[in-house]
């Protein structure tokens, strides 16, 4: 069994609590009050309750951290270095047209490090984690990203840009590339469990641009916990700046970034 440092407890303890009242109010999907932040970005009473949530568990823990989040912005702590990224609720739209398919995400960074990560899908009550040097598990089981080592044997995940969105043309000319140099695509809306499956080797890799912070923090640290590589899209680190992001294990990550590269310049 894998043993969760006193930091994974805190997060995990958080991640169910809040994952409570997502379950109920997914129950109850019809009656909830829902506004927009843009033209098909929604918000609703079950975000802004389960980021309550989980604020108030992770300050109560570790109450000199600061907190990072998708609703409240940014809230500074006493500590410089050490901050919480929160996405109370991945995959909203899913949530909203009743599509079991959402997570919670955590994630903690040691200024530009980040050091450990939770996604929780409580529709299935898997826990992905990972913490530095520690490895990375879902539940009691550890992960590693696929073997696979041909793109065209390769299942690759991708977030595709709604309205109000930029860069549909982009994504449709990598799409293109990436449908005809892999076994399959797919969607499903939620990018911290795109991140958490690749780890899990579920997917062979995931691209997406324009992604916040709190979007990914916690499945960058999963993946390179399973042995996977996370960059931007031209090979960077800085991932949590740019907001684009490709995933993938080291056999390949640069074949992927190639083939995503040729998309956009239109090769065919």
């Amino acid at each position: 069994m894998a043993l969760k440092s006193p930091t994974i407890n805190v997060m995990a303890a958080a991640a169910r609590k809040a994952s409570r009242m997502l379950v109920r109010d997914f129950g109850e999907v019809e009656q909830l009050q829902v506004s927009r932040k843009g033209p098909a970005d929604f918000v609703s009473a079950a975000d802004l309750r389960a980021e309550q949530v989980l604020t108030q568990e992770l300050l109560r823990a570790r109450p000199t951290y600061g907190v990072v989040g998708e609703e409240r912005g940014r809230k500074s702590g006493t500590d410089p270095h050490r901050r919480w990224y929160i996405d109370p609720l991945n995959g909203t739209t899913n949530f909203l047209h009743g599509i079991p398919h959402f997570s919670i995400s955590i994630a903690l960074a040691d200024g530009d490090d980040i050091i450990a990560g939770v996604v929780y899908d409580p529709i299935r009550d898997e826990l992905f984690w990972a913490e530095r040097g520690i490895g990375a598990y879902v539940n009691d089981r550890r992960l590693r990203v696929a073997a696979r080592e041909k793109l065209e044997d390769a299942v690759i995940a991708t977030g595709i840009p709604h309205l109000g969105r930029e860069a549909h043309d982009v994504l449709l000319k990598e799409l293109k590339a990436v449908m005809g140099a892999t076994a399959g695509v797919r969607r499903f809306g939620a990018a911290s469990l795109d991140l958490a499956y690749v780890a899990a080797g579920r997917y062979d890799g995931f691209w997406e641009h324009g992604l916040a912070p709190w979007d990914i923090a916690a499945g960058i640290a999963i993946v390179r916990e399973a042995g996977g590589f996370v960059t931007d899209l031209g090979g960077g680190l800085d991932v949590l700046k740019t907001g684009d992001i490709l995933a993938a294990n080291d056999p390949l990550h640069r074949p992927l970034m190639r083939v995503l590269a040729a998309g956009r310049a239109g090769a065919p």
